[in-house]
């Protein structure tokens, strides 16, 4: 006795099979990384041209200068009046009827050992105080003398002709003042008696 099974085996076996496709190759995948919120770095890029500086690593002679002038004449409350053109100079103060006083100085622009000493030496009377030393001639020593300690300190040329107008400035306080009149004349001045000789560098 045939089944209903029996009549559709046959006719479904007569209908084409599904060829089966093989599964498409995955492209590997490179290991993840643990999740962080830090982004990676960027990829390292070739090197750079050096920069350039606006400002020079090191400054002139010139801007030194400069450099020394404006930080003691903010330090000791200093006004140039004039900048001479001439090497000589000269330090005065101004008391006013409030009481203020105005410290004040004409002197040689610094470029050089020679105008840098003369400055020095002008700031010196203010540094030192008026009035303090007696003779006047004495003054002038320690104003000088503070203007060599300051140069030696920040490294500054001291050179012969320097050293010559010292002395030489020296001398003429010294003899100035024993032409009109002083009899004793302290330690710090008996090397400046005699008129000094100029080195051999300044002689024509």
């Amino acid at each position: 006795m045939l089944t209903l099974w029996d009549l559709i085996e046959p006719v479904l076996n007569l209908r084409p099979k599904k060829r089966k496709v093989p599964p498409r190759p995955q492209p590997a995948l490179s290991p993840q990384l643990p999740h962080s919120d830090t982004p990676a770095p960027p990829t390292p890029l070739e090197p750079s041209a050096p920069v350039i500086r606006s400002t020079p690593l090191h400054e002139t002679a010139q801007e030194r200068y400069d450099r020394i002038v404006q930080t003691l004449l903010r330090e000791h409350h200093i006004r140039v009046r004039k900048w001479r053109k001439n090497m000589s100079g000269i330090a005065w103060y101004v008391t006013y009827r409030d009481g203020s006083v105005s410290r004040l100085i004409e002197t040689p622009r610094p470029k050089g050992p020679m105008s840098m000493a003369i400055f020095l030496h002008e700031v010196g009377h203010h540094a030192i105080g008026f009035n303090r030393f007696k003779p006047r001639c004495l003054e002038e020593y320690h104003a000088w003398a503070w203007a060599i300690t300051q140069m030696e300190a920040m490294g500054l040329n001291i050179t012969d002709a320097v050293r010559y107008r010292m002395s030489s400035s020296l001398w003429y306080a010294v003899d100035k003042a024993r032409r009109r009149g002083l009899k004793h004349i302290p330690a710090e001045l008996l090397p400046y008696i005699t008129r000094p000789l100029k080195p051999r560098s300044s002689r024509a």
